[in-house]
């Protein structure tokens, strides 16, 4: 059986991008008839109609949606194959990192900073969401890697790996501590803001005020780290933040840690694809020492 003609394929996901011939034609600096003909080739090699009429309109037909679905795998990889080979001629290299939303921001900013060289050769772009959805937008090629939570099972994710950066205790914050109890049972004098249960966090949290035999009144989950602290802050409510910013972040902002919990850490972990083991950011974060990042 003869080669499929990439060229043809190429033309074709461009249209499919670009929403019409002429679109099309203008990216690749071509004629619509040169782009037209070429297609016309594609759908004779394929054997069927790669596009149907929508109004004034193209769109692919259901043979067309197949196959861009391949091509924009391939065209998509084979950039980014380019890419990383020859990341050292480029003057910009794009790194698109998604970002866990429960995760603090300060720690993150700081983990982030080792994946951009003293030179700046890297064009950081991040994007915050859910643990599940960044997963879902790495696995199609969308991210480059992904800071979270929590870890990846790469027996059941195959070519997904995790590498744990650090963890750190979580405590409880308040600009005015409750008084008369000790903690834990002081959590019950105010309202709490916790991570939404989605979060690894946020369901360890839950399960630990059901074992300690806590009736608290959740005033609040939040997704977003800072959010929760400035709520927190301007509604005189406890909330969650790791025990590492007792003695560095929340010194200057008159914040008071109400109590820590030693059993439940906040933890975080890189999640890259097989295809990004030789990014040179994805290189750096996971061969640097974050320790000193995690220390009390």
């Amino acid at each position: 059986m003869p080669h499929i003609n990439y060229n043809h394929l190429y033309y074709f996901w461009h249209v499919c991008k670009q929403g019409s011939v002429v679109g099309a034609a203008e990216a690749l600096y071509l004629t619509p008839q040169t782009i037209t003909g070429q297609i016309k080739s594609l759908e004779e090699r394929l054997g069927g109609k790669l596009f149907k009429r929508q109004g004034r309109g193209l769109v692919p037909s259901e043979l067309g949606q197949l196959v861009y679905r391949y091509a924009d795998k391939m065209f998509t990889l084979s950039q980014e194959m380019l890419d990383i080979v020859n990341y050292r001629k480029e003057s910009s290299l794009l790194f698109d990192v998604g970002v866990a939303d429960a995760l603090s921001k300060r720690l993150v900013s700081r983990v982030l900073k080792a994946a951009v060289p003293d030179n700046a050769q890297i064009h950081l772009r991040c994007f915050e969401s859910t643990h599940e959805m960044l997963l879902e937008q790495l696995s199609l090629h969308k991210l480059d890697m992904i800071l979270s939570d929590c870890p990846v099972d790469s027996t059941q994710q195959e070519g997904l790996f995790s590498v744990k950066l650090g963890e750190s205790p979580i405590s409880f914050y308040c600009c005015n501590p409750p008084a008369g109890a000790d903690f834990p049972a002081c959590l019950e004098q105010r309202p709490l803001l916790i991570p939404g249960r989605r979060s690894m966090l946020g369901r360890k949290l839950l399960n630990w005020f059901n074992t300690q035999g806590l009736k608290v009144n959740i005033l609040g989950e939040f997704d977003d780290a800072a959010l929760m602290k400035a709520f927190g802050m301007n509604n005189d409510a406890i909330f969650v933040a790791p025990a590492i910013y007792s003695s560095t972040e929340f010194q200057d902002e008159k914040i008071i840690e109400v109590g820590r919990v030693e059993g439940i850490l906040e933890e975080y972990y890189v999640i890259f694809a097989e295809r990004m083991i030789q990014h040179p950011s994805v290189q750096r974060i996971c061969h640097t020492d974050f320790s000193a990042l995690f220390e009390l």
